[in-house]
């Protein structure tokens, strides 16, 4: 039981709250560093709103806590709809970590809503479902048991669907093990709504980094280019990509950073995504992944 008494419950007005802009940065961006945050853009005009709000408090409450959401009156925050480019609304972000990680427009179904705030409220921790049993398998695949610690993974996913930390750890042992075909292999393999949990989403990320890492060029080449052009963007791209192979992952966050402070629109963003990808590979509590989120969010709302 998680609460002993009522009284010990969070009370509800503790986690959805009206935000403003003066109030976004402590409500939504640092709050989200602790659990995820929804911020749901609305209008007193704005009858899809009048629907999906309610259903957002709902589902937000049963959670007690785990789910945080904000609500934002685009007639009164322009500037903060403007910064996140909020086309129509209801458009719904979630932040965590102190950066956007999921977002809809638009009125839909309960059940998708359901969807959405449960993947959120997986971010604040595990169920602690046969939690000896993937201690176990992460100490096998940190000794470089990596067979053992395959079918370990494998065995708590197939006695435990829901185990999304099972099925993540048969990609990431997959990988510790250079192989990282087999890696994709198991990622294709994971169920719904599995294959979008947090850390499956950071197996994909260490997956597609991995894969970078093998198609990356040598640095002193690429440092020279940078060095002779700092605005060749897809230069910086490319040495960043080749810093994080080599292990400076500190350094490659660094030159995204400054790519994203250049011109954050180049590509696509690509800087922003090659930035949201070396993020969601580290853990949420990893300093480099705090910090970075922090940064990003600072050039973002500047």
């Amino acid at each position: 039981m998680l609460f002993d008494t009522a009284a010990d419950a969070p009370k509800t007005a503790d986690f959805i709250k009206d935000v403003t802009e003066a109030t976004f940065m402590a409500e939504v961006v640092q709050a989200s560093m602790q659990v995820p945050v929804i911020v749901d853009f609305w209008a007193p005009w704005c009858g899809p709103c009048k629907t999906l709000g309610p259903q957002l408090e709902a589902e937000v409450a049963r959670h007690k806590g785990r789910v945080r959401m904000a609500k934002v009156n685009v007639d009164e925050n322009q500037m903060i709809a403007g910064q996140l480019r909020v086309q129509s609304i209801p458009t719904v972000y979630a932040f965590f970590q102190g950066q956007p990680v999921d977002a809809f427009q638009g009125a839909v179904p309960q059940s998708q809503v359901k969807q959405f705030v449960d993947k959120l409220a997986a971010l604040s921790g595990d169920d602690g479902g046969l939690a000896e049993a993937l201690a176990a398998a992460e100490q096998m695949l940190e000794e470089g048991a990596f067979e053992d610690a395959a079918e370990t993974f494998a065995a708590i996913a197939s006695e435990d669907p829901s185990s999304n930390d099972a099925w993540a750890g048969m990609v990431r042992t997959h990988l510790a093990a250079g192989d990282p075909d087999a890696a994709q292999a198991a990622l294709d393999r994971i169920p719904a709504p599995a294959a979008t949990s947090a850390p499956v989403e950071a197996a994909r990320a260490q997956l597609h980094l991995a894969r970078q890492a093998a198609k990356a060029g040598p640095l002193d080449a690429l440092q020279a280019r940078v060095d002779a052009d700092p605005d060749d963007q897809a230069a910086r791209l490319e040495y960043a990509q080749a810093l994080h192979a080599g292990g400076r992952v500190e350094d490659a966050i660094d030159i995204l950073l400054d790519s994203f402070r250049r011109d954050r629109d180049w590509n696509d963003g690509a800087a922003k995504a090659q930035l949201l990808t070396i993020f969601d590979s580290l853990k949420p509590n990893d300093p480099l992944a705090q910090k970075g989120r922090r940064r990003l969010s600072s050039l973002i709302f500047a």
